[in-house]
């Protein structure tokens, strides 16, 4: 509840707890709690590449560990993170087929709803949006409210990066909403992110060209680009990694991109860039 309310310090302290006790002890079903919560930190903040190394000790991409009972509830974090971090082929695809193999779908209505969701972030074409509808029409699965957000975030964030720009607002405000109901502060960050960034979209459409970044909006997107994670950028420019984590959703709708994953081209094509 700390991890998905925002809540960073006591996040950290209750699972460095965790990890003091389960670590000694070799008692890893427990220590999976404190990669659990680190993982939905850093997903909250869009730190991929930290959310895919927690996600992958909870069980290797492309499999489900024996006795990792946690496994298929980040199936769809490890999923994400892995498409967000350049890992599409070897990880993402690889665990989507898994998830098929494990017959996550018969399993209970979440999990069918979050393959369907894993399903569409590796799918081509126009084979997305038909996973992404089969996550949101799964019985029962309304009732897992954060869960379903979660999805229209997706879903409204792939429609906007195909410049369908109402589709994509209509999915986005209604997570928005759910965020904000639930409080989970940095979820809503992204949403509204994203639900920014669809002005952006329809600029863009026109346009093509970026709003400019300040120069500490410039130095984190560079050092983001550069493949080092928000607490690092933190360590690097003496400020928090929340503050790194909000600069970051700033800075990705005035360069109309989702995710730390297209920092690097955006970059490239700013003036002199």
């Amino acid at each position: 509840m700390a991890a998905v309310t925002g809540d960073g310090a006591t996040a950290a302290r209750l699972t460095e707890g965790i990890a003091r006790w389960a670590l000694p002890r070799r008692a890893q079903s427990v220590a999976a709690y404190a990669h659990h919560v680190e993982l939905m930190t850093a997903v909250g903040q869009g730190d991929f590449e930290v959310a895919f190394h927690h996600a992958n000790a909870i069980s290797p991409a492309g499999e489900f560990a024996p006795y990792a009972w946690l496994a298929p509830t980040v199936s769809l974090d490890l999923v994400e993170s892995a498409v967000r971090t350049g890992r599409h082929g070897d990880a993402a695809v690889a665990h989507v087929a898994a998830m098929e193999e494990a017959r996550l779908p018969a399993m209970s209505p979440r999990l069918a709803m979050l393959f369907h969701a894993a399903s569409a972030l590796v799918a081509e074409g126009p084979k997305a949006p038909a996973h992404f509808t089969h996550a949101l029409a799964v019985p029962g699965a309304d009732g897992y409210r954060f869960d379903v957000a979660r999805v229209r975030l997706l879903y409204g964030s792939h429609f906007r990066r195909h410049q369908a720009v109402a589709e994509s607002r209509s999915h986005l405000r209604l997570a928005l909403a759910a965020f904000e109901a639930l409080d989970a502060a940095p979820w809503t960050a992204r949403a509204r992110a994203e639900l920014s960034a669809t002005a952006q979209t329809r600029a863009t459409a026109r346009a093509r060209t970026p709003r400019a970044l300040t120069p500490q909006e410039q130095q984190i997107a560079e050092l983001a680009a550069s493949g080092l994670t928000n607490k690092k950028i933190a360590e690097k420019m003496a400020i928090s990694h929340r503050t790194v984590g909000n600069h970051l959703y700033q800075i990705y709708p005035k360069l109309g991109v989702a995710s730390r994953g297209g920092l690097r081209d955006a970059l490239r094509a700013q003036p002199g860039g």
